[in-house]
């Protein structure tokens, strides 16, 4: 029986393939080129087949998102986060070559945003910089728990929580919408530079 409104379908949705958009699937192609280290078209059509198989076969929850791409913001996420990828390698190469001892710790880190997407972006984005990984997520209270490979390279524990909460903000300036942007404290735009919401300050600018 067809539908009088034009709408697809609940069967038509489920029956829908990829099961995932393809801003998901480009993203878990780059994690996978990025576990790799060599970008090569056999690495790509790899990642890319793994992507399709996943999300076929363990489709994502559907997840509220309402935010708005900014290339200014997606281009210093990506650059940021391959030049600290590039360097915390070097530093614990430089570590395993002299037999220093890493000083480790645990550190939680209370993210200012209220959305499990950015949570769970932030986490992902954590974990793959080497020298730190997600150990726990708190999804009710958007807090995570992150073992730190040595904290004297990340410049303290105050400098490590820090870490987190700039990376947490190249996403949402990447990707946010400016009510999330807003909601988590931050004055909208694609730059660091339009700062945070102060308590004094009255309405926010266009």
């Amino acid at each position: 029986m067809s539908n009088p409104t034009g709408a697809p379908t609940a069967d038509r949705r489920r029956q829908r393939w990829p099961r995932s958009s393809w801003g998901m699937l480009a993203w878990l192609t780059a994690v996978w080129v990025l576990l790799w280290g060599d970008i090569t078209l056999a690495n790509v059509v790899a990642g890319l087949g793994i992507a399709l198989l996943v999300t076929t076969l363990a489709p994502l929850p559907r997840t509220p998102f309402d935010g708005r791409f900014r290339p200014w913001g997606v281009t210093r996420l990506m650059v940021k986060f391959a030049y600290d990828v590039v360097v915390a390698s070097l530093q614990i190469s430089w570590m395993a070559l002299t037999g220093r001892k890493p000083q480790g710790a645990v550190i939680r880190v209370r993210l200012r945003s209220h959305s499990d997407t950015y949570l769970t972006a932030t986490a992902g984005f954590t974990s793959l910089v080497p020298g730190s990984i997600v150990v726990e997520a708190h999804r009710v209270t958007g807090t995570l728990y992150i073992h730190v490979f040595d904290v004297r390279l990340h410049g303290g524990l105050d400098t490590a929580h820090r870490i987190v909460l700039e990376q947490e903000e190249r996403i949402l300036r990447a990707v946010a919408s400016r009510e999330e942007l807003i909601d988590a404290g931050y004055v909208p735009g694609s730059s660091p530079r339009a700062g945070r919401i102060t308590k004094s300050a009255g309405e926010v600018r266009r």
